[in-house]
């Protein structure tokens, strides 16, 4: 039986500079009800079958997130997974990934890396980035952990703008960066096929190399 390709996807959060900013946060943020419908989670899973195993880890306190506990989670992670992987991260989590791998020699050669609109740094709209996710000036080791770096962003995104894109490509000169027109704003789709036909070619590549 031929071991499976993991995707490891981690998910966006909040970071603020105090608590006081952190206790407002939840007076005053929108509430929704109902189940959200994520590209990232049922139809991911559907589209790419039952060759692929999806794991989504809650990371912790993800409305005031910081960056050294998020590490010590993901570390546990990193030391069980096997050596087919593709890691995935969206938002605070593309930044999260950014910061991981350019800054720990991982014990396996990651397949690819997804970090979709990641900030690169505090100019983003509407909160702070904080916490610990800061990047550091050498991101160079990201390319030496993963065979495929991809950075994708939203030309309408009201959070992340694309401006970022052009930083990441100063410090990353061979990640393959993507600019999509619309993609609701802050990837806040149901389907994302896009992904779905990378990922699978991504697996057929390392199957030859």
């Amino acid at each position: 039986m031929e071991e499976k390709i993991q995707i490891l996807m981690i998910h966006g959060g909040e970071t603020f500079n105090n608590q006081n900013d952190y206790l407002n946060y939840l007076k005053t943020k929108k509430i929704r009800f109902g189940k959200k419908i994520r590209w990232s989670e049922d139809y991911l899973k559907r589209e790419l079958g039952e060759d692929f195993e999806i794991t989504w880890p809650r990371m912790p306190l993800e409305d005031n997130a910081r960056y050294d506990d998020w590490k010590i989670l993901f570390d546990r992670y990193i030391e069980k997974l096997g050596d087919n992987v593709i890691l995935i991260g969206r938002s605070v989590g593309g930044i999260f990934l950014a910061k991981y791998l350019s800054e720990n020699v991982l014990p396996r050669k990651i397949i690819s890396v997804y970090m979709i609109a990641a900030p690169f740094d505090n100019t983003v709209t509407g909160w702070t980035l904080t916490g610990g996710f800061e990047l550091g000036e050498d991101l160079s080791l990201i390319g030496k952990n993963c065979g495929k770096v991809v950075l994708m962003f939203s030309a309408d995104d009201d959070c992340v703008p694309v401006s970022h894109a052009k930083k990441y490509r100063e410090k990353l000169k061979d990640a393959e960066i993507i600019i999509y027109e619309s993609k609701n704003r802050h990837f806040q789709v149901g389907e994302f096929p896009e992904i779905v036909e990378m990922i699978k070619k991504d697996v057929v590549l390392s199957t030859k190399s």
